[in-house]
């Protein structure tokens, strides 16, 4: 029994190490790309041309993010399996899961939020114009 625990435990640390890898690119990409561009869609300008040219630039960069946003919930769904274990070894692999969870989650909502902000926008100044 033992030895069957410690296999599973192996086999455990095995796939986080596939899923970290994966994260640390959707993280890196969060933090050198994706939120630089949300910041920039902050200000939206004045003018409805301009506006229309943000919102195309938005769904451009929106298609890839939403992407990495995809890429991450794939590989935390494939560490579900952790919840059925209660190994005192694999704490600090939930604990570093739970902010790679937590890290997506905040982008993911900040991405749909701004997509709702930037379409709002669009339709106020086109019903305005």
């Amino acid at each position: 029994m033992l030895s069957n625990k410690r296999i599973q435990e192996l086999e455990l640390v095995m796939e986080f190490e596939k899923v970290e890898e994966c994260f640390k690119e959707v993280s890196s990409w969060i933090e050198n790309v994706g939120r630089k561009r949300l910041k920039e869609t902050i200000n939206l300008d004045d003018s409805l041309e301009m506006l229309l040219q943000a919102q195309k630039q938005f769904k451009e960069f929106d298609l890839v993010a939403s992407e990495y946003c995809r890429r991450g919930q794939e590989a935390l769904k494939k560490m579900n399996q952790w919840e059925d274990f209660s190994f005192v070894d694999v704490h600090s692999y939930r604990v570093k899961l739970q902010a790679y969870e937590d890290e997506l989650e905040e982008f993911c909502t900040q991405l749909d939020e701004t997509r709702h902000r930037v379409c709002e926008t669009v339709r106020l100044y086109e019903f305005f114009d």
